[in-house]
């Protein structure tokens, strides 16, 4: 566990171990949760489909590509909620590569195949 106040900027990196250097990390959802158990129902998303949600949210630059940076205000469900849980999905692409996910940004809508 992690003790934070209320408010106080958590200060997040993602770090991807790897041997092959030109793989690049990008934060695509980060849900917050008071059941470790449940990221489904009573939930608050940071972060989704690479769209912030949260207006506390920040990215930052990383000197490295495998690895992300980011932060937001620390916050608490209720207070009979004591704990929250953190549960991120993050997208591994290659390098330059700026037709692959990490270069999309923000999706607010995935595209369907016009395919039968």
């Amino acid at each position: 566990p992690y003790y934070v106040d209320l408010n106080q900027n958590l200060f997040l990196q993602a770090s991807l171990h790897s041997s092959d250097t030109k793989l690049l990390v990008f934060v695509d959802t980060c849900v917050a949760s008071p059941d470790p158990n449940n990221f489904k129902t009573g939930t608050y998303e940071l972060i989704r489909n690479g769209c912030i949600k949260d207006p506390t949210y920040s990215s930052y630059y990383s000197p490295q590509s495998t690895a992300a940076r980011f932060a937001f205000n620390a916050f608490s469900f209720v207070s009979r909620y004591p704990v929250v849980y953190l549960q991120c999905q993050l997208v591994v692409c290659s390098y330059r590569d700026y037709s692959s996910r990490c270069y999309q940004g923000c999706v607010s809508r995935f595209r369907r195949s016009t395919g039968s």
